[in-house]
C-alpha cells in the first residue's frame, strides 16, 4: 500500500495510460479524483468497479481543457471536497501528425492549449494546497517524442518538450517547500492513441530498433508513476524518466 491516506488528482483518465495510473493509484489506497473530458455510463462503470476492488475513493472529474471554465470549475470542485492534495499527475494530452510545412498555425495553439497551456492553469490551482500545506509531489506524462523529436510531429513533440521543461523549472521552485516534480517519458505504449496515430509500418521499425523488442504497457508506466508518487522516491525531482524499451 505505497499510496495509503494519499490523495491523488489524474487527468486523462477515460483510457490508456491515465485509466491504468487510476488503478494502479487506487490499488495501493490512494484516494483517486479521476477526470476525464467527458463523464460518460461506461467511464463510471470502470472506475466503480475500480473503487469497489480496491475498497477505495475513486471519483469522477469532468475537466474539458478546452474551456478556462470547466478548468476552474473542476478545480474547486476537487479543492472543496479535499484539503490537502498529495499528488497531482498531468496525464491528459492530444496528439497530431502533419510535416511541418502541413501544421497550420491553429493547429499548432490547439495542441499546446491543451497539452501544455490548460495543463499549466491546472496545475497552478491544484498546486495551491500543496503550497500551503508545504508538501506535494507533481508528476507530468510527456514523451519521448518531446526529447527525440519525431518526424511529423513538430507541434507534439514541441508542447512535449515544453512539459520537460517546465518540469525542471518547477521542481527548482517548488522544491524549497517539499513539493518533488518529475516527468515519465513513455516510448511506444499500448494504447488506442499510439493505434490510431501511428501506421504498423513505423510501429514495427521503432520495434525492431528497441533493446526489448516490444512495444510497452499502460501497467510498466503507471508503476512508474507510483514510484514517483510513493515516498519510495522521496529524494527524486527534476527528472524525466524514459520508459521506452531501450529506444
Amino acid at each position: 500500500m505505497l499510496l495509503k491516506n494519499k490523495v491523488a488528482v489524474v487527468t486523462g483518465c477515460s483510457q490508456g495510460i491515465g485509466n491504468k495510473i487510476v488503478e494502479t493509484f487506487s490499488r495501493n489506497n490512494a484516494k483517486v479524483f479521476a477526470c476525464v473530458r467527458k463523464i460518460n455510463d461506461k467511464f463510471l462503470l470502470d472506475i466503480k468497479k475500480i473503487a469497489k476492488e480496491n475498497k477505495t475513493e475513486v471519483i469522477p472529474i469532468e475537466l474539458d481543457f478546452n474551456s478556462e471554465d470547466s478548468i476552474k470549475e473542476a478545480s474547486t470542485k476537487i479543492l472543496s471536497q479535499a484539503k490537502i492534495i498529495d499528488i497531482l499527475v498531468n496525464n491528459a494530452g492530444i496528439i497530431h501528425t502533419a510535416n511541418f510545412q502541413m501544421t497550420s498555425h491553429s493547429k499548432l495553439k490547439e495542441i499546446f492549449e491543451i497539452n501544455f497551456f490548460s495543463q499549466n492553469k491546472f496545475t497552478q490551482y491544484i498546486c495551491k494546497p500543496m503550497i500551503k500545506n508545504k508538501k506535494g509531489n507533481i508528476i507530468y506524462i510527456s514523451s519521448t517524442s518531446g526529447i527525440d523529436g519525431n518526424h511529423g510531429r513538430s507541434a507534439y513533440s514541441s508542447s512535449k518538450a515544453a512539459i520537460i521543461s517546465q518540469s525542471k523549472a518547477l521542481s527548482r521552485e517548488l522544491g524549497i517547500i517539499n513539493i518533488r516534480v518529475n516527468t515519465i517519458a513513455p516510448g511506444l505504449t499500448d494504447t488506442s492513441m499510439m493505434k490510431n496515430n501511428t501506421s504498423e509500418e513505423i510501429i514495427n521499425n521503432v520495434v525492431n530498433n528497441l533493446s526489448l523488442k516490444r512495444v510497452g504497457k499502460t501497467s510498466e508506466i503507471a508503476n512508474v508513476a507510483l514510484f514517483l508518487a510513493s515516498d519510495l522516491s522521496s529524494y527524486i525531482t527534476g527528472q524525466t524518466i524514459r520508459v521506452d524499451g531501450g529506444m
